[in-house]
């Protein structure tokens, strides 16, 4: 037998590091109400209701609110630790404000009796997982859109939680397990292939044509399709009947939230030549320590020891929370900041001068991951002085001309609309002529992305956008 020493190094996920990132992709009105859930549920959290004149720094709250681990029996120094988690009554997360006061009041709308997230999350809480299991779940969850499809890849949340992808893998198929089924797949393709293994189809012609043929469907008749699989017509139709049988969408119509009031969580203005990005905190309550609990910790060994365990984690989760808080606001200013200095030409000038921009230049810019921009992206907006746009407008990849120049994928996509919009009714223009078209004026790309850009704006192709004149056209 040998006896020896063997260091391995272990990635463990820190629940400070979910709260962190999970504020980070809430719009503010989810970020309000998570808020004040937290000051119903923690006795050691208060709202301020007054700004204070003086706030300090969020690093000084940070040394502040230090939690040691060397806690001993001894009253003295026990009371010492005790006294440092207080240093003075005015800690709290920082506000900034536009200068001016703001009147209007946003109505909130009624909220669905059940989201997609709560649906998730609830079928995560039965389950028999470790914490970091149950943490990587909550994440996984914050991650899927509301047609019930992954927004993030595995090595990109990998990365942000610093953990290995063999964890979230893990987890993921656990959760695409989950009603509805298929929800949390990464594409069509997948959310198709686990609900026909969910039906035990597995081994099926069905399951084999989804996994080798599933982006020539829409092109193949049920004759070519057959001979791609080198099976009878009638078998390929069946299992295409099968294959039409399956949701679409993981989610497939439900937890619609309906309409919803959009809130914008940046404010930009302008000052002179400058323009300043403000966090909307209008009406989101200011957080502190209470107070009334200070005395009670004073004590130090006067206190029970459960009674000093209660307060001391309470205390651990308001100082990730004021952190956590803070942490949000400053990204998404700091990534509105870089964004307005791609983008001035669209704040000097409007919509119309949107230049192509992709994430990974706002990531280098601001030194944050990939994965973190396109958190405050999604789900968030922004005032402008040209209106309220949701952040990921203003990332879209870019069309080179025949000029030299580059124009901003969105601004094809309207070209496109426009073309379509005046062709003639009896006579819808094909993609190849669209295509033609664009060339013509200079717009280099393929024909199939004309194809997929007329899909993305949800508009039908010719043979079914053609409508005939009745005859003396009435």
């Amino acid at each position: 037998m040998k006896l020896g020493l063997q260091l391995r190094l272990k990635q463990t996920l820190a629940p400070q590091l979910i709260q962190s990132l999970k504020m980070l992709q809430m719009p503010i009105l989810k970020l309000e109400q998570t808020i004040r859930h937290e000051l119903a549920t923690n006795p050691l959290l208060e709202e301020i209701e007054e700004l204070e004149q003086e706030q300090e720094k969020t690093e000084e709250q940070e040394a502040e609110f230090e939690v040691t681990d060397a806690e001993k029996d001894d009253d003295t120094k026990e009371k010492i630790e005790w006294e440092e988690y207080f240093f003075d009554d005015d800690e709290g997360y920082k506000v900034r404000e536009p200068r001016e006061e703001r009147e209007e009041r946003y109505e909130g709308a009624s909220a669905p009796e059940v989201s997609l997230y709560s649906h998730l999350a609830e079928q995560l809480s039965f389950l028999k997982l470790s914490e970091e299991e149950h943490l990587i779940g909550e994440y996984i969850i914050g991650n899927i859109s509301p047609e019930g499809y992954l927004t993030i890849s595995v090595p990109e949340m990998a990365a942000e939680l610093e953990i290995e992808s063999s964890k979230i893998e893990t987890v993921l198929k656990i959760i695409q397990r989950f009603d509805p089924i298929g929800v949390g797949s990464r594409d069509l393709k997948e959310s198709l292939l686990t609900q026909l293994r969910e039906r035990g189809q597995e081994n099926s012609l069905a399951y084999r044509i989804v996994e080798e043929h599933i982006h020539e469907l829409d092109r193949k008749s049920i004759l070519q399709i057959a001979k791609l699989m080198n099976v009878t017509e009638e078998k390929a139709q069946q299992a295409m009947n099968v294959i039409k049988g399956l949701s679409p969408t993981p989610t497939h119509g439900r937890f619609d939230a309906g309409a919803f009031p959009v809130i914008p969580d940046l404010i930009v203005e302008r000052y002179g030549a400058e323009y300043v990005v403000f966090h909307n905190d209008t009406y989101m309550p200011r957080l502190r320590i209470n107070s009334g609990y200070k005395e009670l910790i004073r004590r130090g060994s006067k206190s029970s020891p459960d009674t000093k365990q209660y307060i001391k984690q309470k205390l651990e989760q308001a100082r990730w929370l004021l952190n956590s808080i803070n942490q949000r606001r400053t990204t998404m200013i700091n990534v509105m900041e870089a964004i307005i200095e791609e983008q001035k030409d669209f704040f000097e000038q409007g919509p119309a001068f949107l230049k192509p921009l992709i994430m990974e230049q706002i990531a280098q810019k601001v030194s944050m991951n990939v994965a973190t921009i396109s958190r405050v992206s999604n789900g968030k907006y922004v005032q402008t002085p040209f209106g309220v746009y949701e952040i990921k407008y203003f990332f879209n990849s870019g069309i080179s001309k025949t000029d030299g120049e580059d124009m901003s994928k969105r601004s094809v996509k309207q070209r496109i609309e426009e073309i379509i919009k005046a062709e003639t009714p009896d006579k819808p223009l094909s993609d190849q002529e669209i295509y033609r078209m664009l060339n013509a004026e200079g717009i280099k790309l393929a024909r199939r992305t004309v194809t997929k850009y007329r899909e993305e704006l949800k508009i039908q192709p010719a043979r079914l956008r053609k409508r005939v004149t009745p005859a003396g056209g009435k």
